[in-house]
């Protein structure tokens, strides 16, 4: 554990400087990967923690460097990194596994402020309850997820985030999420905005949940429209028992239409208008 921990202070010195190149690139990554690998090998919460730390630890230097938003980690199962198209906003993101006691997501926010970038550092525990539709988050009370696709978009004139993410929260169920993200004028990140707009109702989020048991996909198909299998119960008895939904190979979007996303049913997959 010591040798580690000293490569791992000496990596992220100087992690992704101009001068050191592609090389100490290639050794950061490395030394990522085999922790990783051993935060999934270790059966001691304890251990975890310790590992968990170190990586912690190379993640916050790096979210800090220069190059974050020109660099992205290879080989890296285990490591979320998604991008927005404009560089606007890179997110970072990772689980941990407890036997024990509560799991938790980890995850970095980068807002690229032009001559600054400003960092965000989230964590939140593993939660069984659903995730609210009608209320917003703010990093103090995130509700966790791993996120893996985003597109900017743009409502009266501000600037905001639309996310896809994923939630395992419950053992029962799977949840994924599409969410806005935008930052208040103090530098504040806030979840949620209410502008999910479907016949019924008006939602700060959209979520998706269902049996952990299946699997479904929730895609962007443009920057301007968003794909999902649609979710019905396995019997109509069990309506509203979410461990018993899942797609029945239609599919439902949201469409970006004058700054609000707007909900359509029963479309066609093939179709990308």
């Amino acid at each position: 554990m010591r040798r580690i921990l000293a490569v791992i202070i000496f990596a992220a010195s100087g992690i992704f400087s101009v001068a050191e190149g592609q090389t100490r690139s290639q050794e950061v990554s490395l030394t990522l990967e085999k922790l990783f690998n051993r935060l999934v090998a270790s059966h001691e919460d304890s251990e975890k923690l310790i590992i968990n730390d170190s990586i912690k630890f190379i993640i916050d230097s790096y979210a800090k460097s220069d190059t974050v938003f020109t660099h992205k980690f290879t080989n890296l199962k285990y490591l979320g990194q998604v991008t927005s198209k404009n560089s606007g906003l890179k997110i970072i993101t990772w689980n941990l596994l407890f036997k024990e006691s509560e799991s938790r997501y980890y995850c970095y926010f980068i807002n690229n402020k032009g001559k600054t970038n400003h960092l965000y550092r989230l964590e939140a525990k593993y939660n069984t309850t659903p995730v609210k539709s009608d209320i917003t988050f703010s990093e103090k009370d995130w509700y966790g997820a791993l996120y893996y696709d985003l597109r900017p978009f743009k409502q009266d004139k501000q600037p905001y985030w639309v996310l896809l993410g994923i939630d395992y929260g419950n053992p029962s169920t799977t949840r994924k999420i599409i969410d806005i993200l935008s930052f208040s004028p103090d530098g504040g990140i806030v979840f949620g905005k209410k502008l999910f707009v479907t016949e019924e109702v008006t939602k700060y989020r959209e979520v998706l949940e269902y049996s952990s048991e299946v699997v479904i996909s929730l895609k962007f198909r443009s920057d301007k429209s968003i794909i999902f299998d649609h979710l019905v119960p396995a019997s109509p008895a069990l309506k509203g028992q979410k461990e018993f939904y899942g797609p029945d190979f239609s599919f439902d979007t949201y469409n970006l239409e004058k700054g609000v996303w707007k909900f359509k049913s029963d479309v066609d997959a093939r179709n990308k208008k």
